[in-house]
């Protein structure tokens, strides 16, 4: 199992409406491409020196095989929706993790 982690640290002015977009629309967007088993997004709780909110959303993916896929088919079109919608308004970076446990 991997987990497929996107860090995004979000401009304070645009918090809530990135957090209500990313829960109601974009996150389940994701989970329909049948890629993900599951997900779920954390808050970071002690921001230092930022101007905005840092959110992990958290994508479980079974084999890298299907991450593979997803990033090919499916990521491109998805984060040029988001980048669209809040541009300029968020800096976000990817990893990937093996779950061990």
């Amino acid at each position: 199992m991997l987990l497929y982690n996107v860090t995004s640290n979000v401009d304070e002015a645009v918090a809530d409406a990135w957090l209500f977009f990313m829960r109601s629309v974009h996150i389940p967007e994701v989970m329909a491409t049948g890629c993900f088993v599951r997900t779920q997004i954390c808050q970071l709780q002690e921001e230092e020196d930022t101007d905005g909110r840092t959110y992990a959303v958290q994508y479980y993916c079974p084999d890298a095989a299907t991450l593979d896929r997803y990033q090919r088919e499916y990521a491109p079109a998805l984060r040029v929706d988001l980048e669209r919608r809040f541009p300029q308004q968020f800096v976000a970076f990817r990893t990937v993790l093996e779950v061990l446990a």
